[in-house]
């Protein structure tokens, strides 16, 4: 590992804010890395570590923490877990779209719609990414990480990650922080083996959004390809001559509401069903049992709306920007807020706050930011 003179996070993050850390390391390899962590975690001083920077918020006063920069790359095969499944891992640092064109290219299915996502692969479990239909909680099979608390390095199984719609128990959300404070140092996923024939794509958003005929099918290389073209059009691939690109890609998330509160909102606002919890088994002592069981209540799916159709019809537009401001909404879509050139993050931060109380105003739902927040407040 190398301590490096520090760098703003308005050079290091897709918002273009952040200001200067208090020191700054470079860790390359995943040796580098756990000693890093646990040397700045023993002098008890703040610190953030900083993969691709595409979910990050930063204000730009001087930051007192440590930013310790994950660049530790490589993907390996490991031995397949059963017929048809190829079992990989990949370091934390490494791209996450380089991650998806290696298994398109590979034959590997499961992550394709994923595709132009930017962020590293450690950053992938701890929000669920996902797009299309697709999330990393579907092909996840567990994660290597160091825990704070104890600096032991451990497997932990997908099923232990606390994963829903982006979240799990590693995410520092808005106003509350992470359930278990760890770093994850690598990630394993269990792929589709399906070579490079022509897919059966199901029914769903996926499917939708490729835009394919009745008994249309597609390769994974043609999947990655359309999925790339869609982001870029809405400008969420990073492209240095657009600055609707200068975000952190989606700000505010697709809320999760009670079936009873969408069907407040208007009938043309976009929503998808999210599967209910099968519940719990009920075990009946059988000293106590009278031949009865009691009446299984079924459990009310929650309904995920659209965050960007509340924005629009909240009369927030496409481009829109406060009077004088640097910060605007993507020309493209209302999701992102963008960096138009020398925001400061106060004006990004006024914008979130002036979209979210429209929201509030218009429909009575509180809109969640996405990235982490370092060093501001929405």
């Amino acid at each position: 590992m190398a301590e490096i003179t520090p760098i703003p996070l308005s050079e290091l993050t897709t918002l273009r804010s952040g200001g200067v850390p208090a020191r700054m390391i470079d860790a390359h390899t995943r040796e580098e890395l756990i000693d890093a962590l646990r040397d700045t975690w023993a002098t008890g001083e703040p610190w953030l570590v900083l993969g691709g920077g595409s979910n990050l918020f930063a204000g730009d006063g001087e930051l007192e923490h440590t930013v310790i920069r994950v660049r530790t790359t490589g993907i390996e095969r490991l031995d397949d877990p059963a017929e048809g499944v190829a079992r990989i891992r990949a370091q934390a640092g490494h791209s996450w779209d380089e991650l998806v064109a290696w298994t398109v290219q590979h034959g590997l299915a499961g992550i394709e719609a994923l595709s132009g996502v930017p962020g590293t692969v450690g950053a992938a479990p701890v929000q669920n990414i996902g797009a299309y239909g697709q999330e990393i909680v579907q092909t996840l099979v567990g994660v290597e990480l160091i825990d704070e608390s104890t600096g032991d390095v451990l497997d932990v199984p997908a099923a232990e990650l606390g994963l829903g719609f982006r979240t799990s128990v590693l995410k520092t959300h808005y106003g509350s922080v992470a359930e278990r404070d760890a770093v994850i140092l690598s990630v394993t996923l269990d792929l589709g083996i399906v070579g490079d024939a022509a897919l059966s794509i199901p029914p769903g958003q996926l499917r939708t959004a490729l835009g394919l005929a009745d008994h249309e099918s597609m390769t994974l290389a043609e999947v990655r390809r359309t999925i790339v073209s869609i982001r870029a059009r809405k400008g969420m691939v990073l492209d240095p001559t657009d600055p609707d690109t200068n975000s952190a890609g989606s700000f505010f998330q697709n809320a999760i509401v009670p079936e009873d509160f969408a069907r407040t909102l208007p009938a043309d606002c976009p929503r998808w069903p999210v599967a209910a919890d099968s519940g719990t088994a009920t075990a009946i002592p059988l000293a106590a049992y009278d031949g009865t069981v009691p009446p299984i209540v079924a459990a009310t799916p929650d309904v995920k709306v659209s965050a960007g159709w509340l924005i629009e019809h909240a009369g927030v537009a496409k481009g829109f920007r406060l009077p004088g401001s640097r910060a605007a909404l993507s020309t493209k879509h209302t999701l992102a807020l963008t960096n138009r050139g020398g925001a400061s993050a106060e004006e990004i931060a006024e914008l979130a706050r002036f979209v979210r109380a429209r929201v509030q105003s218009e429909f009575g739902l509180t809109l969640q930011p996405e990235p982490i927040l370092v060093g501001v407040e929405i």
